[in-house]
This record gives structure tokens, sequence and C-alpha cells, in this order.
């Protein structure tokens, strides 16, 4: 246990709890693993994100299975969690901006929630997570962001006490350049991809900051990491592919493999059994028909669909974009050779993602079509809990080079869900082929357009075909030898559990902190 001038702080543009439309993603979710674990280790921690008055984005459909995006306004239940801890005032726009910080406290963690009060147009910066109406509102969000987590730092924690600030992702770059103190800042890299490597005209930072940067315009990677004293990547794979993105860093780079919340994500059951040593393949068969009755209660809301004894049950469960190739699921599911396996697909777009919306439209027809596939469109953090412990194998599939980690599959694993995952981030550390999962495809190590380059459409192609050969190999043994395929389920609790502990992850980010 720390004490209080032991305070880490984490800056992020999104937070998962268990309540609350604070998230779009996994770097959300993983930042509430950490918030979670930090609390359960009794760690002084911070974690300090936006109020995002109307979340994320919800769906509907219209007559032609068109997704119509609308906002997620914030349930009454989560802001009533919350506590006013703080009211000051930062500056943005030359302008005085009223900021209520709202706090969630958790044991010894807090999760701060920035809230902008006025004026009007400073309201709109935190409307919706990740969504903004031109470049400027999007640079004065994470400006805004940086101000108001630094000045809540001094007047709240003060700096004296501060032992950590972690910066995660891009967006949270901005902090060094408002707190201007040196040594005290790590980057954490969550994505190798350009959209996680936001850049801004150089006029902005001059109007807002008073500096002139050189370049224009100015990548928040590079002034984070220039910044930082450490860089720290999120898997083995992601720190070798990005020894080539930002060559320049790497001398102060090193990588920490994500982890999950087993608090959270694991089966009470499972868990209890195998922290004491007595889960068996016999004891884990029985607890995964209970967890199958409970996915068929939540498939049920969205179609008659029965997951009897003998029905193999996947699921491809996500958030909606080009490279985590739905299209490998969905071409799957078209050629129509599966017929008798249930498809549990998941996830929802970004509002911009032309792509994403494509395959959001692609599924609700998938769901429409064929009686063994369900679509969960408003794919959350508490639908991932039933899914990813009921379903029988989990599809993970990105483009090799594109995922930084991935933590899907380890929330499967830890419940006796294996996975049958292309060779891209942290798969490669954790999965071995045919004993704890499957593996398909070639591990790339490069950042290759999968869209534009034929190379890209060379790789994809002859990786469907062994995604396919895989898929049917894991559907003969569920179906031929039920035995052996339960063997690679307990074999996936047992591999995985100790490696993608969160705790180990908390161990490993703060050394001189947690013990153990």
């Amino acid at each position: 246990m720390s004490n209080e001038s032991d305070a880490i702080i984490s800056i992020t543009p999104d937070l998962a709890l268990d309540m609350g439309y604070t998230y779009a993603g996994g770097l959300g979710v993983l930042e509430g693993d950490k918030f979670y674990g930090a609390a359960a280790l009794g760690l002084n921690y911070y974690v300090i994100t936006l109020l995002y008055r109307n979340g994320y984005v919800d769906y509907d459909f219209d007559e032609n299975d068109n997704p119509v995006p609308k906002p997620q306004p914030q349930p009454r239940s989560f802001l009533e969690s919350l506590r006013l801890a703080d009211t000051y005032v930062v500056r943005l726009r030359n302008e005085n901006v009223e900021v209520n910080a709202w706090e969630y406290r958790l044991g010894t963690a807090h999760a701060i929630f920035l809230e902008p009060r006025g004026p009007e147009w400073a309201l709109k910066l935190t409307d919706r997570i990740y969504i903004e109406g031109s470049v400027e509102e999007k640079f004065l969000k994470y400006i805004f962001l940086a101000r108001g987590a630094v000045e809540f730092i001094r007047r709240n924690i003060g700096l004296e006490n501060v032992r950590y600030i972690d910066l995660q992702e891009a967006y949270a770059a901005m902090v060094p350049i408002i707190l201007r103190i040196p040594g005290r800042y790590r980057l954490i890299i969550h994505t190798p991809g350009p959209w996680g490597h936001p850049s801004f005209p150089n006029k902005l930072f001059e109007e807002e900051t008073g500096y002139r940067f050189i370049e224009d315009p100015v990548v928040l990677t590079s002034i984070g990491a220039a910044m930082a004293w450490e860089v720290i990547m999120v898997s083995s794979k992601h720190y070798d592919i990005m020894r080539k993105v930002i060559p320049q860093f790497i001398n102060k780079a090193r990588f920490i493999t994500n982890g999950i919340d087993l608090n959270r994500w694991m089966d009470p059951e499972i868990r209890m059994l195998y922290e004491k040593g007595s889960l068996t393949r016999e004891g884990l068969v029985l607890i995964k028909s209970r967890l199958k009755n409970e996915l068929q209660g939540l498939i049920r809301s969205y179609k008659p669909v029965e997951l009897s004894n003998g029905s193999f049950v996947v699921a491809w469960v996500r958030r909606m974009t080009l490279y985590k190739r739905p299209h490998f699921v969905a071409r799957l599911i078209e050629e129509g050779e599966f017929n008798d396996v249930i498809f549990v697909l998941g996830g929802k777009s970004h509002p911009m993602d032309k792509d994403g919306l494509i395959y959001m439209r692609k599924f609700r027809e998938l769901h429409r079509k064929y009686n063994n596939v369900v679509y969960v469109h408003d794919y959350d953090v508490n639908k991932a809990k039933t899914i990813l412990k009921g379903v029988d194998a989990l599809l993970f599939t990105p483009f090799p080079g594109w995922e930084a980690s991935g933590t899907s599959f380890m929330k499967a694993a830890v419940n006796g869900v294996p996975s049958i995952a292309s060779r891209d981030g942290a798969a490669v550390e954790l999965i071995t082929d045919g004993v704890n999962g499957w593996l398909f495809g070639s591990d790339v190590r490069e950042l290759i357009d999968f869209v534009s380059n034929p190379r890209g459409k060379e790789i994809d192609e002859r990786e469907y075909a062994e995604f396919k050969a895989k898929f049917a190999q894991v559907y003969d043994l569920y179906n031929s030898d039920r035995e052996r395929f339960y063997l690679i389920s307990l074999s996936a609790i047992l591999s995985f559990a100790p490696r993608v502990d969160i705790k180990r992850v908390l161990r490993e980010y703060y050394p001189d902190l947690v013990r153990g």
C-alpha cells in the first residue's frame, strides 16, 4: 500500500467504468481495469478524464438497415454516483472557463471527470467522446483536458506528492506543454495506426500556448514522446513495430503487455476454483453450461435463437473498424459451410468511419437473413461480460501489425473461451497454437496499408484462407472430441490468468509502489 505522497496520475481521453458512457473502445476499458486494479492494491491512484454529457454514440437502423447515429446520454444513476470534488477556472481562448471536477471513488482510487460549466462554446467541447465539429474544437477539447487536469493536480494532490504522470495516448500529450516540469511524464502509446497519432496546425498551438513549433502540422505523439522520460508500448510486437515508426525515441522506450482486471472479467466460480488449484475439465464443463444459459438470456433479447448443449457458439465482438477485419466473419457466414454454428456478432462504429458503418449494416443484414446469426449492435462493457464468458470460441482477426495489444481474447481466455486469432498484438505472446487457442496468418511486423497496397490485399486473401481452414479444424474438434476441446479451454485459463492479471501490469508500471 502506498502513502499520500506516492500519487499516481493517469490522464486519458476515455475511461470505462461499469456504469456510464465515458468510453469508445479498448483504451477506455483498459483504463477502467487499471482503476479497479489500483483500488484493490490500495494505490493512491487518480485517473483523470472528461465528463461527456452525451457519451459516445448509439444507433438506430432505418428501413434499409442503415445505421443512424444518435447521442448516448449519461444514465442518471451514473451522474448521481459522482461527487463534486472541486470547482475552479482555467484559461481557454483567452477566456475564463469554469470547471467542475467530479469524482467517483473506490477505496484509494479516484476517477476524476472534468466538465466545463461555461461559457456556452466551452460546453460543446465535452458533449461527445471523439466526436467534434471542427479541428479547432478537437484541439480545444484536449487543451481543456490538459489544463483542467493540471489545475486539479495542483489544487487537490500537490505536485510534490506526484510520483508518476502517465499520458494515455497522444491526446494526453498536451499536458507537458501546459505543466512545465521535466522528468515526470511517461507516454503510453496504445496504437500503431495513424488515427492514434493526431496532428494539429501549429498556429493553434501558438494562439493557445505561445509555442511556435518548427513543424506544421504538429504531431502530438512526437511532442509527448520528446517531453516524456519514458515511452511505453503495450505488447512485445507493438514495441517491435513502433521501432520503425518512432526510431528517434526508441532509446527511451520499452513495453508492458496489457492485462485485465480478473475481478471484473473472470467468472467468480471459475476464479475461486482456479485460486484453490481445483479447477478441472469436468468442473469447467458444468460452469460453461451455466454461462451459456446466461448468454442465452442476452441473445433472446435480440432474436429467438436457441443455444442447445451441442451447438458451437462463436463470437466476433469489438469496435467496428476495417483493420479488425469484420469481413472475415461475414464472408465465413455467407459461404454457408457452417450453418449449424451460432455466430454472435457485436460492435459499433465511430459515426465518421464509413467502412465501420458499412459493416454495421452488413452485420444487421446477416442478423436478418440467417437464423444462426445474432448481431448485438449496442455492444458494451456489461454485454461483453456475458458474451465473452458464454461462447465456446472467440474470433480475433486484426490485420497483422495494426492491433497494439488487444484484450478481448484475454477476457475470453480466463473464462475458458479460447480464441482463433491472427498473429497480432499480444496474441503472439500469449497463445500457443493448439494448446490454449489457435493462431493463423503471418506475423507481419510493419505497418502495411491493407486498403490500397496490393501486398495488403494478398496478405488478406491468404490469411482468410488460413482463417477458414483453422476455423474448420476447431469446428471438427468441438464436434468430434469435446474432451480435447475442453482441455484447451482449461489450458487457456491456467496459462492466461497469471500473465494477464492487471496486478502484474500495475507492478510493471509502478515497481516501487506495488510489491509482491
